[in-house]
């Protein structure tokens, strides 16, 4: 399924914009954050609701609903109160009621957001499974980053409407095109830098060898480091020194407030060092990202 956007407020699915037919004829269904069920229905006549709208025969309906609750792991449940289901036997509900009118394209806005977070890791594995057994398009709306890492082929990246990147979850966690991207997905150490030349980056008072290239001299940038690329090394033995400011336990790894010429760096690291300790740290020269500067308008 080919879905963009080529203009604003035009929408394309297959080449066919998508303004030009009756919305109740656009093959486009919704799954909403609140579930929004009818709470006067069971869960077999929410499932059946669509269905039933189209007037489709009774047999037809019945083993439609039949199919898609053991699609959501909720076979049994047609005669239960959709009010004495769990939020996440709710949130299956909503799933298979957009689903069993067989959509082209399934509109997720936030759909897990009202559930705890086991229950929501839970849900983003059986979302991704449906998915990729149905092989139908989810455009997925989530402020939830790694929501967006773990289950996304494609991910759009947008600020204020605009968009500001697209690509798979690995080019945009790996190659931020802005700060912006850099510190909405995964933290981020983002420094002012100057880019003395190609492959040359001068930030923190000293210069250092990139991968980057394609920028003015002396142009003013952005350099970004992930906390996860920093090695803890001896003093002499860093490239940059500093003064640990504060630790935080992460379950995984320590996180590591470092101060440096004003700049507070951040490092994940399984190597705990205390409050007060100088240390001295390091990076690989890929692990140096660089990214024009946005000017605010």
């Amino acid at each position: 399924m080919a879905l963009k956007s080529l203009i604003r407020e035009k929408f394309f699915f297959n080449g066919l914009n998508v303004e030009k037919i009756p919305p109740f004829k656009r093959k486009v269904n919704t799954v909403f954050q609140k579930y929004a069920l009818f709470p006067h229905m069971n869960v077999f006549e929410n499932v059946a609701f669509g269905l039933k709208i189209k007037k489709l025969d009774k047999n037809v309906i019945e083993k439609k609903v039949s199919e898609m609750l053991k699609i959501v792991n909720l076979p049994g449940y047609e005669k239960r109160s959709v009010d004495s289901l769990s939020g996440g036997q709710q949130q299956r509900v909503a799933i298979a009621r957009a689903l069993v009118n067989e959509p082209e394209v399934l509109l997720l806005d936030e759909p897990l957001g009202a559930l705890d977070l086991k229950l929501r890791k839970d849900m983003q594995t059986e979302l991704k499974n449906i998915q990729q057994s149905l092989g139908i398009t989810f455009v997925y709306v989530t402020h939830d980053q790694e929501e967006a890492l773990t289950m996304s082929d494609t991910i759009v990246v947008m600020n204020n409407g605009v968009i500001q990147q697209i690509g798979t979850p690995i080019d945009i966690y790996n190659e931020p095109k802005n700060a912006f991207v850099a510190e909405f997905i995964g933290e981020s150490n983002i420094i002012d830098g100057i880019m003395l030349k190609d492959f040359l980056v001068n930030f923190a008072g000293r210069e250092f060898e990139c991968l980057d290239k394609g920028f003015g001299t002396n142009e003013e940038v952005d350099v970004v480091i992930r906390p996860e690329d920093i090695e803890l090394v001896g003093v002499e033995q860093g490239m940059l020194q500093g003064m640990v400011e504060s630790v935080v336990f992460k379950g995984v790894h320590y996180e590591m407030m470092i101060s440096n010429q004003g700049f507070n760096w951040m490092v994940h690291s399984t190597i705990m060092k205390p409050e007060g300790t100088k240390v001295g740290f390091s990076f690989n020269t890929e692990d140096i990202h660089i990214m024009k500067k946005v000017r605010e308008e």
